[in-house]
């Protein structure tokens, strides 16, 4: 019995150790030590809780401390993660957001049980909720003043090109109407304080606006945000004729590269820091008084170094406005400097990393004109 159940685990390394299966099946994370016995897919312990939850497609086991007999290695070996994938992943549309382990748990989740509970990707054409280029719905969105959550119904329409919300269910007329292309949508549980909290970004007269939505349901929220992806992917399409479907896929959805608080201080740099809290969506520096406030009280544009902007580590000497934080951030502009605080220095060092990036990449002719309007609003 000692001598099969060597020869049982030692097979089972052996097709561990494969290439293939040296990433989570499901979000990609390195060394998974958790598999599914009925799916044969290595994954991650934060993916194997997914699979937990649907027992009937999938039953997992620790790859370190359960018994595997030799029937269950052998299907293993079998399958694995390529296998497995070029099942369940054969026809994923091309603007379908694809999670990784860095993102939250409903995204994760509801990729999970699209692959294999729902098989939304088995078949060339399925004619799946978010790809038919409308959608219309309730969500619940917070209100502007009174920060409630309230339902609202919301049209997303492909052949106009636009994402609408109404005020009533019978409304004619809705009460914004934004344009497809300037739509950044991104999950924010923690922010908005719900699991399935999603925050719609745009820009209206080049100032960037937020409303901030959920649905009890994790599969309505996500096919909410792919069916977003799937009328921005279609509208670049055909402004971008001859970008390539990997080149429009990559601008369907922008993560923030940093949130958080810190202290700013006004342009004479004499008066008090105040605590704000600050979005970096790329070259836009957004700081609010709130974290779900609706408009931006201010924006900053970070510019490339070749043309004069730079992030140096603390604050001028002599800096005369009273701060309680002591990690002190600048931002070099060709115009002027901005002047911020951290509540930490391991805050302090995450934002320098990510204006470095921010700086140390060439401006896009579309950037140009972008900080060529924050020069002519200041």
């Amino acid at each position: 019995m000692a001598g099969a159940n060597e020869r049982s685990m030692k097979a089972l390394k052996e097709v561990w150790k494969r290439t293939d299966n040296s990433l989570c099946a499901d979000c990609g994370k390195p060394d998974p030590d958790w598999a599914s016995s009925t799916l044969g897919v290595f994954i991650c312990l934060s993916c194997s809780g997914i699979h937990r939850n649907i027992p009937s497609i999938s039953r997992v086991k620790s790859l370190k401390m359960d018994y595997w007999n030799d029937a269950q290695v052998q299907f293993l070996a079998k399958h694995g993660n390529a296998v497995t994938k070029a099942i369940y992943e054969a026809h994923i549309p091309i603007y379908y957001y694809q999670p990784t382990y860095n993102d939250c748990q409903v995204l994760r989740e509801q990729w999970i049980r699209a692959k294999y509970e729902r098989k939304e990707f088995t078949e060339p054409g399925k004619q799946l909720p978010y790809s038919d280029g409308v959608k219309e719905g309730i969500l619940w969105k917070r209100g502007r003043d009174n920060g409630q959550f309230v339902p609202r119904k919301f049209l997303l329409s492909e052949r106009e090109g636009c994402l609408k919300y109404f005020t009533k269910q019978d409304a004619k007329e809705p009460k914004i109407n934004v344009k497809i292309d300037v739509i950044n949508a991104t999950f924010q549980p923690e922010k908005i304080g719900n699991p399935n909290g999603l925050q719609i970004t745009y820009l209206k007269d080049n100032k960037t606006r937020n409303i901030f939505v959920y649905h009890e349901s994790g599969k309505e929220v996500v096919d909410w945000f792919n069916a977003i992806r799937s009328v921005q992917f279609h509208y670049l399409k055909v402004a971008f004729p001859i970008a390539s479907d990997n080149e429009i896929k990559n601008r369907l959805t922008r993560n923030f590269l940093k949130e958080g608080y810190m202290e700013k201080t006004g342009p004479k740099q004499r008066e008090a820091f105040k605590k704000r809290w600050f979005t970096l969506d790329h070259r836009r520096l957004m700081y609010f008084k709130d974290p779900l406030d609706a408009f931006a009280k201010g924006e900053v544009f970070v510019g490339s170094g070749e043309n004069g902007y730079s992030v140096q580590k603390g604050l001028p000497s002599g800096t005369q406005g009273n701060f309680s934080w002591h990690y002190g951030i600048t931002i070099v502009t060709p115009d002027r400097e901005y002047l911020f605080t951290c509540e930490t220095e391991t805050d302090q060092l995450e934002w320098i990393r990510a204006f470095t990036s921010v700086i140390n990449q060439a401006m896009t002719p579309q950037e140009y004109a972008i900080e060529a309007y924050f020069k002519f609003k200041s």
